[in-house]
């Protein structure tokens, strides 16, 4: 009974070393240092205002992109156009599902209530219809719904003045070209 006990120890002890290993292998390296895991990842850019687009993942499809700092090629702009005075934080673009998949997160030195104001009018000016509600929880947010399938969501976060806002969409291919 004494070895079965040490057995489950034991087995319980390798488990937990694979756990630590494997959060350490997620973990980024800190500021400064370096780690073989990181030194094949190209150094950020020395601007904030710069844009960089992000590697294909193994798995990504021809037809989805991601960039930061930037509106990213692609992206229906007439369709989800950019607040004027806005910055883009980043934005996505997936054309191989369907519907097809936007997304944005920009930040202005503007209300919550501006952000949403803006967003409401340029969507129903193209046929979406405003869903009942203006906050999940205490988030300022509103939904949009066109048709039968074609969704959109803002959400926006106000600090010091700030709002950051993100913007996600379910659209027909059509409505992206």
């Amino acid at each position: 009974m004494k070895v079965f006990g040490e057995r489950k120890r034991a087995g319980a002890a390798v488990m937990a070393a694979g756990a630590l290993l494997a959060l350490a292998a997620c973990t980024p390296a800190a500021p400064g240092t370096s780690s073989s895991a990181s030194s094949s990842v190209a150094a950020a850019p020395s601007t904030a205002e710069a844009a960089t687009t992000a590697p294909p993942s193994p798995s990504a499809e021809p037809g989805t992109s991601a960039t930061v700092g930037a509106v990213v090629s692609g992206f229906p702009q007439k369709l989800l156009p950019l607040m004027p005075g806005a910055k883009v934080v980043s934005s996505s673009f997936d054309k191989t599902t369907v519907p097809a998949t936007v997304a944005l997160v920009g930040s202005i030195a503007s209300p919550a209530a501006a952000v949403l104001a803006f967003y409401t009018t340029e969507l129903e000016a193209q046929g979406f219809k405003a869903v009942p509600g203006e906050t999940v929880g205490t988030v300022p947010s509103k939904d949009f719904l066109r048709g039968d399938n074609e969704t959109v969501n803002i959400a926006v976060m106000e600090a010091s003045g700030v709002s950051t806002f993100t913007i996600g969409a379910n659209v027909a291919a059509e409505s992206v070209k």
